[in-house]
């Protein structure tokens, strides 16, 4: 410290220190405590956890599940458009960090309410073995970007039947526009610590997937 009010535009980065005066003494710590620690005053608020870039990929999954830190998680959707026409969006879980996905023929409930450009319609299903983030959805020309949309998943880390809430927007096969709204669980109480997206046929071929955390404190 040489007493120069000069400032530069150098990155701050994990493994630098930061002075602190510690009731009188100076002394040296690291921004990763000092990020710790302004993390817990200022609480609360999304926390971005990871996001997948798709290039004709079969899956995309998440394993940053931390009950420690979040009681609820968002993912969003931009974009995301299959490599095969009519084909729709799904969301699996997993009880063993993503050893296995649940595809059981009654894993899931799901309630829906859809709309498009001359109508709507809406089901419900007790015996899913997925549940949806989009219906059919169209790759021709005149039907580009993909779906679009959020869904919260909420308290997974609990031994309860856990609950997503979603939305997406996105062109149907038909070549019309479309919207749905999807309410649904996971039948089975289990702590669930991993998601995959996929849809019903052929990869996703393009399209951005993002996960974050509600932080719970």
């Amino acid at each position: 410290i040489d007493g120069g009010t000069a400032r530069g535009t150098t990155a701050i980065a994990d493994g630098d220190g930061v002075l602190i005066n510690d009731a009188g003494t100076m002394r040296m710590t690291s921004v990763e405590t000092m990020a710790t620690y302004i993390g817990t005053k200022v609480g609360g608020g999304l926390e971005f956890i990871a996001s997948t870039d798709a290039s004709d990929t079969a899956t995309i999954s998440f394993t940053g599940f931390d009950s420690s830190k979040y009681d609820s998680y968002l993912f969003t959707f931009l974009n995301v458009t299959p490599a095969t026409d009519a084909s729709s969006l799904l969301l699996l879980t997993s009880t063993d960090g993503g050893s296995n996905y649940d595809t059981g023929s009654s894993d899931y409930l799901v309630l829906y309410n859809g709309h498009r450009s001359a109508t709507s319609w809406y089901g419900f299903d007790a015996t899913s073995a997925n549940i949806n983030v989009s219906a059919s959805q169209g790759t021709a020309s005149g039907e580009e970007g993909g779906c679009s949309g959020h869904m919260f998943m909420h308290g997974p880390h609990l031994t309860l039947p856990t609950r997503i809430v979603g939305q997406s927007t996105f062109f149907r096969s038909a070549g019309d526009f479309g919207n749905v709204s999807i309410s649904g669980q996971r039948n089975s109480s289990a702590d669930v610590d991993a998601v995959q997206f996929k849809y019903n046929s052929g990869n996703i071929a393009s399209g951005t997937i993002t996960m974050y955390g509600m932080v719970n404190s």
